[in-house]
């Protein structure tokens, strides 16, 4: 899509912080780079640097819960650029066509800056709350602030910044994978002959809001009846960084009714359907991060490049159909699975940012004042504006 303005912070005068979009996609061998320019206005700075900062916080909680002094979260990840005065010429600034675009649109106030990622970081990732839950979820979430200061350490007013929320994204990969399937036999006492079950599916990646056929092949030779076939999508949530735990939530669920006699045989497809709308009120169940004005699904599986370090993951998901077999205790069939979103059409990507400088479409996103709430450091400031709020096109 054409570059837009995702944020602006101002007051009498604007500097403006530019960006061509708000999801970076995570490759697992690279991750798309943050590429963006400031507009700034010297007189109005009078003196001040711009810096811009990328972090990568995991929340664990709100903002005010904590042990002994100290808070449920932790900074995976901060970078700081100086921006301006630049530290490097202008045009040795200039890393990608984006920048180069929005240079020339804006003129010579405008200086880039540019994150690279590193390979260790998680997705943006969230628990959803339940309905009357207050505060912060848990969350692991991608930050770009840009503030004016004298140094990148000091104290900085909150109308002296403005923060913006990204994300980082994966999608599913190209190649198909190995179809998922199980088959165990199992045996009883009183019982001279074992119970034979198979499942598989139809491929190891689904993509959001698809359909999971689950092919079901049951050969009952033993004395035992199954009573009850129920199966169910789950979806696994391992907290890493700070308890290794797991929290399983099932997010699509299906009892058949069918039996299978002694003797008898089964051989059926099922058809699962995991989705968030059938999930709005459950807690704890893990969601792709999401920007305040848009909604958002149940999480991408994470796909970690080998060799990295778990522990600095945050959340880790997975998911697996479980089948069933109910026969006075159970007979448990697991199958995992990836669900993700598929990779755009890098074409039509490529041609979308081919087009002229007059094309850009410019997107606001300000924090709303209300009168009687800004404290009394913010009248210092340089900069203003903030919150990620619905966006106001211009």
């Amino acid at each position: 899509t054409p570059p837009m303005a995702l944020s602006s912070f101002k007051k009498k005068k604007k500097d403006t912080l530019y960006l061509g979009k708000r999801d970076f996609v995570d490759h697992v061998d690279s991750v798309d780079p943050v590429d963006g320019v400031i507009l700034v206005d010297p007189e109005h700075l009078q003196g001040r640097k711009v810096f811009v900062t990328l972090s990568c916080i995991f929340r664990y909680g709100r903002d005010d819960m904590d042990v002994m002094g100290i808070a449920f979260h932790r900074e995976l990840y901060l970078s700081t650029r100086q921006v301006y005065p630049p530290l490097l010429d202008r045009e040795q600034g200039i890393h990608t066509k984006t920048q180069a675009k929005l240079l020339r649109k804006l003129g010579d106030d405008a200086y880039p800056f540019f994150f690279e990622f590193p390979d260790n970081l998680p997705c943006s990732v969230s628990l959803q709350p339940a309905p009357h839950d207050v505060g912060k979820q848990c969350v692991v979430q991608f930050e770009i602030k840009a503030f004016s200061a004298e140094s990148a350490d000091a104290k900085v007013p909150k109308r002296s910044s403005v923060k913006l929320l990204l994300r980082k994204v994966q999608y599913a990969p190209e190649s198909e994978g190995i179809v998922p399937s199980i088959e165990i036999s199992k045996e009883f006492v009183m019982s001279e002959k074992p119970l034979h079950a198979k499942a598989r599916l139809d491929k190891e990646v689904y993509y959001h809001g698809e359909p999971i056929k689950v092919h079901v092949d049951i050969t009952n030779n033993s004395s035992k009846t199954v009573k009850n076939i129920i199966l169910s999508v789950d979806q696994i949530a391992t907290v890493v960084l700070y308890s290794n735990d797991s929290y399983v939530k099932c997010v699509d669920i299906e009892e058949s009714g069918d039996s299978v006699a002694a003797g008898a045989s089964l051989e059926k497809v099922y058809t699962m359907l995991p989705l968030l709308a059938n999930n709005r009120e459950r807690r704890g169940i893990v969601l792709d991060g999401k920007l305040k004005h848009e909604d958002t699904n149940l999480a991408s599986t994470s796909i970690i490049k080998e060799g990295v370090l778990k522990e600095v993951m945050g959340i880790i998901v997975s998911y697996r159909v479980l089948i069933k077999l109910i026969i006075g205790g159970e007979v448990d069939l697991e199958i995992p699975f990836k669900l993700m979103h598929p990779k755009p059409n890098a074409g039509k990507e490529k041609q979308s940012c081919t087009g002229m400088e007059e094309d850009i479409l410019f997107q606001e996103f300000k924090r709303s004042y209300l009168k009687g709430i800004m404290g009394d450091d913010e009248e210092d400031s340089n900069m203003s504006g903030g919150d990620d709020m619905a966006p106001k096109e211009k």
